[in-house]
């Protein structure tokens, strides 16, 4: 258990944490957010002493961490930023071993770690381990950053907005293996957002601040549903507003909007780059007037395509596709029934407008019952 005890840090004039006092159970995943200010991520660097604060105690498993000293406290806490700070240098083997080396593990121990880690996010041994960050997609690099921080097999992890640089897909797919590998580990992860629908799908806790000081612990249903201070209720925005329901919703409520598209005359080499940065396994090919034409699979690339080849010779039909107007029913049947596991949503002109897939269809179900989630 982490506990604060009537926790303040001042700047000058100015108070970043007012009189904070919180207990953050084990095993659980803890979500600090609030308005831009709040001393979210102050609250977190304190718990591993990355700032000190001016007056009051933080207690680790019954230990005030200032008798604890600093560096050995931070290699028993994992720590994720949005940076990631990879050692360019080293492979993702040597990354992840980094902590375990500090810590003499032998090397049995470490190659065992590692092979375990990289198997939790299917990033096979064999085809990354000797690979160096640049050789890797941002997600990639983002999830090698998650299992350093796992390596010595902390039960504090913190993390830092992690996923604040990454596209949408990426993102929703990294939430989703960080909440599998906490549940999995059993870790406590106190992490900071300023998303609320990353705090809504991650969180066990959220704990919501305001200059300083914390307004509300809750569950994310209890905190959706009786907001306890005005600023909660105005950071929900129209979550708060009850009048969606499923029946009313269309493609265009669900749809995910910022979608990867490439004209038909891109080459073969240029859409597994772009689909390797982007950490996707499809594109969404377009012709010349941006008009919707099919979908290429990165796996087709790789078995049929060559070299100087536009992708327009490897495009395939077979995606499932609704208008904007398409009701939620109609569009679940064809995702369910989807050999691509996404629908294309197309506009009266037929270009694109968005995708649709599993998470974003289970997210507005979610919003009908408890409303727009606001970033």
């Amino acid at each position: 258990m982490i506990q604060f005890r009537n926790v303040s840090k001042r700047y000058g004039k100015k108070t970043i944490l007012d009189n904070l006092t919180l207990d953050i159970k084990a095993g659980e995943f803890v979500i600090l957010i609030g308005p831009s200010g709040c001393g979210k991520t102050t609250t977190l660097k304190t718990i591993n002493r990355l700032i000190e604060p001016d007056s009051g105690e933080i207690i680790i498993d019954g230990k005030d961490i200032t008798k604890v000293d600093p560096v050995k406290l931070r290699r028993t806490i994992g720590y994720v930023i949005q940076q990631i700070g990879l050692f360019p240098n080293m492979t993702v083997e040597q990354n992840i071993a980094v902590v375990p080396k500090l810590l003499n593990y032998s090397k049995e121990e470490i190659d065992a770690i590692v092979h375990r880690l990289l198997e939790l996010v299917n990033m096979p041994y064999e085809e990354n381990a000797k690979k160096y960050p640049s050789e890797l997609s941002g997600g990639q690099q983002q999830r090698i950053g998650v299992l350093r921080a796992l390596a010595a097999s902390p039960p504090i992890v913190l993390m830092d907005e992690p996923f604040g640089a990454l596209d949408p897909v990426t993102r929703d797919s990294l939430q989703e293996e960080v909440k599998k590998i906490q549940k999995k580990l059993g870790k406590t992860i106190v992490f900071v957002t300023h998303d609320m629908d990353e705090a809504i799908r991650l969180a066990d806790t959220i704990v919501f601040m305001n200059d300083g000081k914390v307004l509300q612990v809750a569950s994310p249903e209890e905190m959706l549903q009786n907001p306890a201070d005005p600023i909660i209720k105005s950071f929900l925005g129209k979550h708060m507003n009850h009048e969606n329901n499923a029946a009313n919703l269309v493609a265009s409520d669900f749809m995910r909007a910022k979608v990867l598209t490439v004209p038909k005359t891109k080459k073969t080499l240029e859409c597994i780059e772009l689909m390797s940065r982007r950490d996707v396994s499809s594109l969404i090919v377009v012709e010349e007037d941006d008009t919707y034409l099919g979908t290429v699979s990165v796996d087709k690339i790789r078995a049929q395509g060559k070299a100087g080849k536009e992708i327009k010779e490897l495009v395939t039909v077979e995606s499932m596709t609704v208008t904007r107007n398409s009701n939620a029913q109609e569009a679940f049947e064809l995702l369910i029934a989807s050999p691509t596991g996404y629908v294309v949503v197309l506009n009266d002109d037929n270009t694109v407008a968005g995708l649709i897939t599993k998470t974003s269809m289970a997210k507005a179900m979610g919003e009908a019952l408890w409303g727009e989630m606001t970033q």
